[in-house]
């Protein structure tokens, strides 16, 4: 695993020859590799991957929103946007990630490496937006775009077969409604960080109770992390 080898750059010139794709600038597939636990044991590293994430979360979007309206041309916008939140959620992106064994590749500090964050879906569609962020910087759209049709094509089959998946808050309104007949509610907690770079808290309350807590980098995302934490809470048996 790469968090047992002291060369960041050996790691990321391996992993290249993996991916397929050259870079120019390798120091962009380190970063995009490196979590930032790292970087207090790997001092002459001066940057993690989160801003990549935040590049490439925007470019993950504008890629598969061109492809949805190329390949959906009769379809309107609301559908459009529910299959783009199918195609881009956390739970899809790690599943990527997985496929192209970038679990392995990530530097990450040792109390992250042993809590399992290696395989935490959190850390693993993080590390996949960072690369993406990295391609698109080195290269060009047309690159990133042939770099994720592989990986979106699958899932667009299911789209058309109308396999669509339902995102979290979906599946927990539904759950309230059913078991508790009532709808959840959402709220904003807490907005940190610049305006360029936002990370909202939101919490989910059915009735009176809390039943998740979520962060993201726009309030639907953080709201889909809280409803996504209330179906994990009402797996593990709390009602």
């Amino acid at each position: 695993m790469a968090s047992n080898r002291t060369d960041p750059l050996k790691i990321a010139l391996e992993y290249e020859q993996r991916l397929g794709i050259p870079f120019e600038n390798k120091s962009l597939l380190v970063r995009a590799l490196t979590h930032r636990s790292y970087l207090n044991e790997a001092p002459f590293l001066h940057a993690d991957n989160e801003r990549l994430e935040f590049l490439g979360d925007a470019v993950l979007d504008l890629v598969v929103a061109e492809i949805l309206y190329q390949r959906f041309p009769e379809q309107r916008e609301g559908p459009l946007t529910a299959m783009r939140a199918s195609l881009v959620r956390r739970e899809t992106l790690a599943t990527f990630a997985r496929q192209i064994d970038l679990g392995d590749q990530i530097l990450l500090g040792k109390g992250e490496e042993d809590g399992g964050g290696r395989d935490r879906d959190a850390i693993l569609h993080a590390v996949f937006e960072a690369l993406v962020g990295a391609i698109f910087l080195d290269s060009d759209l047309d690159t990133v775009t042939d770099f994720l049709r592989p990986f979106l094509e699958p899932e667009i089959g299911q789209l058309q077969a109308g396999h669509l998946h339902k995102d979290a808050k979906s599946r927990l309104q539904e759950w309230s409604q059913a078991e508790k007949n009532i709808t959840p509610r959402y709220h904003t907690v807490a907005s940190t960080g610049p305006d360029h770079a936002k990370e909202f808290t939101i919490e989910v309350q059915i009735g009176d109770r809390v039943y998740g807590v979520g962060r993201g980098k726009s309030k639907q995302r953080a709201a889909q992390a809280a409803a996504g934490a209330a179906l994990e809470r009402i797996a593990n048996g709390a009602d």
